[in-house]
């Protein structure tokens, strides 16, 4: 199955994430996002605190098509010192939303996902950073109903907090997840049960906060190596084929991963794969 749904929108089950944008050369973002769009992605995962990469999608593929499904996180704002923080207040959520907006140059984005800072990994909020869920998720429900954002999503959360929210029509949910890392086993499932995307970030793992590389995992090479696929093919097919559910977002800057990335959506791992790389868990 190479397509599923992202709210009431088809995309292909590989999208696109713009984090790697911030680095690099403009004409090198431009030539890769205009390359996936060129294989069928449809789904490209941003954020305005991702530095240069709302500008750089704007460069490379506005006007926007009809089908295209741009995501985008609010929660978090640059910092010149500590290079995020937390910005969860309701207010600065809708500033995030139109700045978003303005770098894109949209009028609305398809989703927009909370990104929650109550725990590490990552950003965490302090003080009157700890904002309560509900009174964010007022906030997004308004610029749904004022057309800014097509969906609401979220991003770090728990069990609970995905059921509180519930209610709000949630889309889709972004949480580390990958094939050497399944603590959230227990919001997959959940995800299932109520017809929302999941969506793991870092589904290859990341050196950010010491998450184990799934490429580099002997068994994630062998079993690689024997059906003729790469590593990150391998780790990306097995996310795939363990829930319908699953978007990928898979973020590079180099063309020739670019296409592989994207023919793993195209991807069934045999049952000698899918047991190897289940026992890893």
């Amino acid at each position: 199955m190479k397509y599923g749904k992202l709210g009431d929108h088809e995309v292909l089950r590989v999208g696109f994430g713009a984090m790697q944008l911030e680095h690099g050369g403009r004409d090198e973002a431009v030539t890769v996002l205009r390359r996936a769009v060129e294989l069928g992605v449809n789904h490209i995962d941003t954020a305005h605190f991702y530095g240069a990469a709302n500008e750089r999608i704007r460069a490379a593929l506005h006007p926007y098509g009809q089908g295209l499904q741009i995501v985008t996180k609010v929660g978090a704002v640059a910092h010149p010192v500590e290079r995020l923080v937390a910005a969860q207040k309701p207010a600065e959520l809708r500033a995030q939303v139109e700045e978003n907006l303005r770098a894109l140059g949209a009028e609305r984005v398809a989703v927009v996902n909370l990104r929650r800072a109550d725990v590490p990994p990552g950003i965490t909020a302090t003080g009157d950073q700890q904002v309560d869920l509900d009174s964010q998720l007022a906030e997004l429900i308004a610029l749904r109903d004022a057309g800014k954002i097509g969906g609401i999503g979220l991003s770090h959360v728990s069990r609970a907090q995905l059921r509180q929210a519930l209610p709000a029509g949630i889309v889709c949910v972004q949480n580390l997840y990958n094939v050497l890392t399944r603590d959230h086993e227990d919001m997959l499932a959940e995800c299932e049960a109520h017809g929302i995307a999941w969506v793991p970030y870092f589904p290859l793992g990341s050196a950010f906060d010491r998450i184990p590389s799934v490429t580099g995992h002997p068994v994630v090479v062998a079993q690689a190596a024997r059906l003729g696929i790469t590593p990150a093919q391998a780790g990306l097919a097995w996310l795939l084929g363990h829930s319908p559910a699953t978007l990928l977002i898979p973020g590079t800057r180099s063309l020739g991963h670019l296409a592989e990335n994207v023919a793993a959506a195209g991807i069934e791992l045999d049952d000698e794969a899918t047991a190897a790389l289940n026992a890893l868990a």
